[in-house]
């Protein structure tokens, strides 16, 4: 399977299977479109009103070099390797999100965990469930020795010294099996002081500070208890927290609504306040929500990635760029096969713990009974809960086995498919389309990016 399109001057053509990715001239553009299913002199014949038969003839050997080379127009048995790889063992857990504090001190109205407490009672974690929640982590994680756990919410910080304790649990835990723990946390940045500074820079490998944009934009949801926005509050922390960070990575991450459609404004601005690390998602809402995003806002969405896409190469030519999450690729290693077909584990190798220690596929699904897979004491009493998230992979959703981005995709988000078809094994195909332009505009800025003249456009 392939996929053709034009972006910003250029004609790229996606081979799904091998990965291959190629800038062409219009001629090789156009008998790509036109191979599969027509021969040479087919070819030549419809080709002839715009080039010679020779240069038609000569530019049809070298898309051939390619195929003959597995890069375009490849078939791999993916699903049979998918297949080898599930039988025969347990999963082996590698990750889990602690929702280490069912409450928050801001009341966004558009958050998915219900302002923090998930529809249910507020709760603290105590250290105790967190000692455990990290030796469970290890009796599950079998040979494995990196791993993961996120400091989640509601807000964190406010659990802030159990949060320190755990990990100094955790680092206790190390040597004595052979781990290696790695350390995330999302905050909303209102607790954030020296201290909180300090010990992120020492521990946490990565920090996702939430930051919706420009200061109107921010102030509309996150709000506090009082309803007056927090903007002025959060932003020098942020600025301070990552001027002082000398390790580990960072992402300030937004949320863009049907009232910022042009959610670049708001990227540009994070950019401008000095963060060269971004992510903006798209709200996951009922659709009958005023901020619900709609039909005739894809357009605009579309049209804001493509401008995103190039605005990002000409600071890269300024020496000013900085990374967005949704287009960072990396078309030489990037996950393994495995992982492009399987997703992100959730449910199999990724858990999430709520303060009493229940365990669940994900944090999203937290506030969903059906979805109580077992607890830190007794372990996955729900097997079949196991059994039905380790299918979820893009062979077992129909809408994805002809999709040219399902290997960078994986299927998508099992909760937010669960959420809007009400299976694990739909689609959220709202989100989907927004999945395929991003994919789009990361492989044009790649291509731009190796070939070093954005003002260029026609190669092969």
């Amino acid at each position: 399977m392939i996929h053709q399109y034009k972006l910003n001057g250029y004609n790229l053509v996606l081979d799904v299977d091998s990965g291959g990715v190629h800038v062409v001239d219009d001629l090789v553009y156009d008998i790509i479109a036109l191979f599969e299913n027509k021969l040479t002199d087919e070819i030549v014949r419809e080709l002839s009103l715009r080039w010679s038969p020779n240069e038609i003839r000569d530019a049809i050997e070298d898309v051939k070099a390619l195929v003959d080379a597995g890069t375009l127009f490849s078939q791999a048995q993916h699903q049979e390797r998918l297949r080898s790889r599930e039988t025969g063992s347990d999963p082996v857990i590698k990750a889990l999100c602690l929702n280490v504090a069912h409450t928050c001190n801001l009341n966004c109205c558009y958050c998915f965990a219900s302002q923090g407490t998930y529809k249910g009672e507020q709760a603290i974690m105590p250290l105790s469930t967190g000692k455990r929640a990290m030796d469970f982590l290890v009796e599950k994680s079998g040979t494995r020795r990196n791993l993961e756990v996120d400091f989640f919410g509601g807000e964190p910080l406010l659990n802030w010294e159990m949060v320190k304790d755990t990990v100094a649990y955790a680092r206790s835990l190390e040597e004595i099996h052979n781990k290696h723990f790695r350390f995330t946390i999302t905050t909303n940045g209102l607790l954030i002081d020296d201290d909180v500074i300090e010990f992120t820079n020492r521990e946490m490998d990565n920090v996702v500070l939430s930051l919706d944009g420009r200061k109107e934009v921010h102030n509309r949801f996150r709000v506090t208890k009082s309803g007056a926005g927090c903007y002025d509050i959060v932003v020098p922390k942020f600025q301070e927290l990552v001027r002082r960070r000398t390790r580990g990575t960072y992402y300030v991450r937004g949320t863009y609504t049907h009232f910022n459609t042009d959610f670049l404004e708001d990227i540009i601005h994070m950019a401008d306040l000095g963060f060269d690390e971004l992510s903006m998602e798209p709200v996951v809402c009922p659709p009958d929500e005023p901020y619900a995003l709609t039909a005739s806002d894809m357009p605009i969405l579309k049209e804001q990635y493509e401008l995103l896409a190039k605005e990002m190469i000409a600071r890269d030519r300024e020496g000013r760029g900085f990374r967005f999450y949704h287009f960072t690729m990396d078309l030489d290693h990037g996950p393994c096969i495995y992982k492009r077909v399987a997703g992100c584990g959730s449910g199999t190798e990724y858990l999430a713990v709520t303060p009493i220690g229940e365990i669940y596929p994900c944090h999203q699904l937290v506030d969903n009974r059906d979805f109580l897979m077992g607890n830190l004491w007794d372990g996955i009493t729900r097997t079949d809960l196991q059994d039905d998230f380790s299918q979820c992979n893009v062979f077992a959703r129909e809408a994805c086995r002809d999709c040219w981005a399902k290997l960078y995709c994986s299927g998508g988000c099992a909760a937010n498919a669960y959420h809007v078809s009400g299976s694990l094994l739909g689609v959220d195909s709202y989100g989907c389309e927004l999945f395929k332009k991003r994919i789009e505009c990361a492989l044009m800025t790649k291509a731009a990016q190796a070939i070093g003249d954005t003002n260029s456009h026609n190669y092969k």
